[in-house]
């Protein structure tokens, strides 16, 4: 018996450094049927490189024509494509993503892990498929879980779930090929090539301000920072970072409440050549501060509400809620204009970079 109970374990111990030492497919196409997903719905995923596809298809129940929706993935860029084949005219979104895209190799490594970890106990071998598995069972009294694992490709074949007497099939893998797809499976209809998504918050700060995005930080994102520091603004041109030479107003509201039920009423007059005036809760001028194009805020609170108003007739000031972000004792804060000429524009931190110091002034 314990020469059994040894040879057993070691065979796991085995089979568990074969899959860790594995690295899974890059090539392939999985055919799979997901119950989970309605009766009959079979999804098929595809993977050449950095290209993937996946490809849901429904049959027609209950009233609900067929469906058949196809997603291609640029892996590396983080970017998605989605649309119904069967549409005249393509009818196309184009998004992000980041982490796991539905890859069923990544979803195998939960059971190659629960195998590694003793969750999941051998029960037996099986071929499903023409695929010889190994069985694991496991779970809790209220729910099972049971997995046929084929080792070589380390690639969940059947996956079932669910109270021991009622177990429900989450997917079962009926076709594997690990060659090449087909190239025309990741080709975009012309209704999504041209279709490009909204760029991240850094290809923004990298647009604006003509530097390194990664260098840059949203002042508007919470929380504050724990420690303190002193915060210096500009007003710049895009692209270049030099400072403005247009003549520009702030206000501050350091005494802001996020808690307060009640919040405070802001007003804001606008001049003929607009100039603004601040009034309404905490909210005071501070321009005179202003010196060599530059605002010392001395230590402000983890947020404050900030104006800024670049003088410009017909436009007046506004009011955003700033946090308080501090990766230097002084920490540059830039209003970064869209337009040299114009009053919008895009307040960011600098992180990083020759812009993170304030100039020697």
């Amino acid at each position: 018996m314990r020469l059994s109970c040894l040879l057993l374990s070691l065979a796991i111990v085995a089979m568990t450094q074969v899959l860790s030492a594995q690295d899974a497919p890059t090539a392939y196409t999985i055919t799979q049927s997901t119950p989970m997903s309605g009766v009959g719905t079979v999804t098929t995923i595809y993977r050449n490189g950095s290209k993937a596809a996946i490809e849901v298809s429904s049959p027609a129940q209950n009233g609900t024509p067929a469906h058949t929706a196809r997603t291609v993935f640029d892996l590396a860029g983080g970017k998605s494509w989605s649309w119904n084949p069967a549409d005249s005219p393509i009818n196309c979104s184009v998004g992000r993503f980041s982490g796991d895209w539905g890859d069923p190799f990544q979803s195998a490594t939960e059971i190659a892990d629960g195998i590694a970890k003793g969750e999941l106990k051998p029960a037996g071998n099986e071929t499903l498929h023409g695929i010889s598995t190994n069985v694991y069972t496991g779970g809790t009294q209220e729910m099972s879980i049971k997995a046929w694992f084929d080792p070589k490709t380390r690639l969940a074949i059947k996956e079932e779930i669910g109270p021991a007497a009622k177990m429900s099939t989450m997917l079962e893998t009926t076709k594997v090929s690990l060659a090449a797809p087909e190239a025309g499976i990741f080709e975009l209809p012309a209704a999504c090539a041209s279709l490009k998504p909204l760029p991240t918050e850094t290809e923004k700060f990298a647009e604006v301000t003509g530097d390194d995005g990664a260098n840059y930080a949203n002042p508007f994102v919470g929380p504050g920072s724990a420690n303190s520091c002193t915060i210096v603004l500009r007003v710049v041109n895009p692209k270049t970072m030099a400072p403005s030479t247009r003549r520009w107003q702030a206000a501050i509201d350091t005494t802001y409440d996020q808690n307060n039920p009640n919040p405070p009423h802001y007003e804001y007059g606008v001049g003929t050549d607009g100039t603004s005036t601040f009034a309404g809760g905490g909210l005071h001028e501070i321009t005179s501060q202003i010196h060599n194009d530059m605002l010392r805020i001395e230590n402000p609170p983890a947020y404050f509400n900030l104006a800024i108003n670049v003088v410009t007739p017909g436009h007046g000031a506004g009011t955003g809620l700033v946090y308080r972000k501090c990766f230097a004792p002084v920490t540059m804060l830039y209003w970064v204009l869209n337009d040299p000429n114009g009053a919008d524009g895009d307040m960011v931190y600098a992180k990083a970079g020759k812009y993170a110091a304030a100039p020697a002034k």
